[in-house]
């Protein structure tokens, strides 16, 4: 069903689908053989023109399990990117040589004009402050894995809620599941965007609020989405020194909050969450890192239409 399709962000796919995905990913989880050389032959191309650590190689890592190969950059700098190549050249050019193409660019739109000039299918892996679909894929398997579905909860949403596409992709994604409420928990100058907010939230209906103070919300969360407040996206250096520590998630705040409660971080983490937490069974960060790389391999396999009858 999914072969041959794009994936630009959470909406390409309908909930059906999602569905799919996931009951795919926990079965690869249980049963790694299944999906295993069913992409032997097939190559994955990773064009990186943005730094990144885990969905970079939990890309590579989930082709290589399926029994491909890879091939790409990690650095716009190892491109003819660094030459003024046009992406939709770049594009066209690494069509001739991969299946695949997983994508990840600092310009907000990046990955649709690749989808356009492709000739195999993309993978949006962020688009600047826009999308990054893949690790909202990962948090929903993640939310579905540890409290046994999606719906019927409340999710607090910490820290650069203004630039976080992470945030934005996976807000934009709950608001499709039945009874979610949200709290967004920011400094006035890194609150979520009016679109979000208005455009996206209020027109599906969604209960949410926000919140100055993490300390005064933490213990009606049922899950606790936590971002670091990302240097990259700011203009001016002494307003990203000024918020960078807004808010720093202790053993201390853990406390008032429910036993049932599960903290998720997209990572990398710089100092909003104190390592004290991991200790802590509710900080499931790391099994989230694992979950990526499930789904990312449920997804490669059925969007290059490998995956076993």
């Amino acid at each position: 069903m999914l072969k041959g399709r794009h994936f630009i962000e959470p909406f390409n796919f309908s909930l059906e689908e999602l569905e799919e995905l996931f009951v795919l990913a926990e079965d690869v989880e249980a049963h790694p053989e299944r999906l295993q050389n069913c992409c032997r032959g097939k190559v994955q191309a990773t064009l990186f023109f943005e730094p990144s650590t885990r969905t970079r190689l939990s890309f590579e890592a989930a082709m290589l399990r399926l029994g491909g190969s890879t091939l790409g950059f990690a650095e716009p700098g190892s491109s003819s990117a660094a030459k003024g190549e046009s992406l939709a050249d770049t594009i066209r050019t690494v069509s001739c040589y991969a299946d695949l193409i997983v994508m990840r660019n600092p310009k907000e739109g990046a990955a649709l004009v690749a989808s356009r000039y492709a000739e195999v299918p993309v993978i949006n892996a962020g688009d600047g402050g826009h999308h990054h679909p893949t690790q909202t894929l990962t948090d929903l398997l993640t939310i579905r894995r540890l409290r046994g579905g999606i719906a019927d909860f409340t999710v607090g949403f910490c820290g650069d809620l203004k630039f976080g596409r992470t945030v934005h992709s996976l807000a934009r994604a709950l608001a499709r599941y039945p009874r979610i409420r949200m709290i967004f928990i920011s400094p006035p100058e890194l609150r979520a965007p009016e679109y979000l907010r208005q455009g996206v939230l209020e027109q599906a209906g969604i209960e949410y609020r926000e919140a100055d103070r993490l300390e005064a919300v933490i213990g009606e969360l049922d899950l606790l989405y936590m971002t670091r407040v990302q240097r990259e996206r700011f203009f001016n250096e002494e307003d990203y020194i000024r918020l960078k520590d807004s808010y720093i998630l202790n053993a201390e705040k853990m406390e008032a909050a429910k036993k049932s409660l599960f903290v998720l971080h997209p990572l990398p983490r710089v100092n909003e969450i104190d390592t004290e937490v991991d200790r802590d069974p509710r900080a499931v960060y790391f099994k989230q890192a694992k979950y990526g790389m499930y789904v990312r391999m449920a997804l490669i396999a059925s969007v290059l239409g490998a995956v076993p009858c």
